[in-house]
């Protein structure tokens, strides 16, 4: 587990913008199954969160259409939270970081690691605001 002094100013790169942090598997059971719309983020301490994950999500809400509800659980630190969710993610492997909508409890776009690791801030946004053109 990473300590808190690395994982809150990261944390608060989402949560400052407006995301809920889940830290329960109850608050994640509960967030993901609200109507509407909601994007999720698995935060990380790697270099492609930082460089292109959480930049290019917060790039992503500045279009014309958005979830409706944001929320955010960090790997390695909201072990539990984080457990919940990837449940929820199946059939998808494990990934952080990791960017998923759900359209009224049903995971609709998956954006994984591998989807993140290499790309810039820029195709992140692109790649999610096509999501919400065709959910939100």
């Amino acid at each position: 587990m990473y300590p808190a002094d690395l994982v809150l100013p990261m944390k608060a790169e989402l949560t400052d913008k407006g995301f809920a942090d889940l830290t329960t598997p109850a608050q994640v059971d509960e967030a993901l199954k609200q109507s509407g719309t909601t994007l999720l983020v698995i935060n990380s301490v790697c270099g492609c969160a930082a460089g292109a994950a959480r930049p290019g999500v917060l790039y992503s809400l500045t279009g014309e259409k958005k979830p409706d509800h944001l929320v955010t659980a960090f790997a390695g630190f909201d072990t539990d939270a984080v457990a919940e969710a990837r449940r929820l993610l199946a059939p998808f492997p494990p990934s952080s970081p990791a960017v998923a909508l759900f359209k009224d409890g049903e995971l609709v776009h998956m954006l994984e690691r591998h989807h993140i690791e290499g790309n810039p801030a820029g195709a992140i946004a692109a790649n999610l605001q096509a999501a919400f053109d065709e959910y939100c």
